[in-house]
């Protein structure tokens, strides 16, 4: 399967963020208020989008969030490619750290790409969340 990840729009992440992470939610509702402050990748089969990443800097912090794949193609490698390339980003732009809100149900996930258990846990609209973080190694 050829894949590319390429920058997207923030308003072209809504439909999969809804789509797989909240599917009860209205489309509408999936616009963050920080949506243009932050870069939106998306991973492409051909032409159609079937992965999504959002990345936000705070000085040498940056935190990804609603990284969602398409359920039938999950587990092909598409959500790490993402991963891959907001962490060569935030590495490029001096990052120091890159951390999520991990859904519960994805932290074997994140574990498996090197973050780390922080201890603090949260629930939200329905949701438990752990946050995970990872050193960004300088380049040598």
């Amino acid at each position: 399967m050829n894949i590319h990840i390429e920058q997207i729009r923030p308003e072209l992440t809504w439909r999969l963020r809804q789509q797989v992470l909240y599917p009860a939610q209205k489309l509408y509702e999936m616009e963050l208020d920080e949506d243009n402050k932050g870069i939106h990748l998306g991973a492409f089969t051909d032409e159609a989008l079937v992965g999504i990443i959002s990345l936000f800097q705070q000085g040498t912090s940056f935190q990804f969030r609603k990284l969602a794949v398409l359920p039938d193609l999950q587990k092909i490698g598409i959500g790490n490619r993402l991963l891959t390339c907001v962490e060569e980003h935030a590495q490029a732009q001096g990052g120091t750290v890159i951390w999520c809100n991990a859904r519960v149900s994805a932290i074997g996930f994140y574990l498996k790409a090197g973050y780390a258990h922080t201890g603090k846990l949260f629930s939200k609209n329905g949701f438990d969340y752990q946050i995970l973080e990872k050193e960004i190694k300088k380049p040598a």
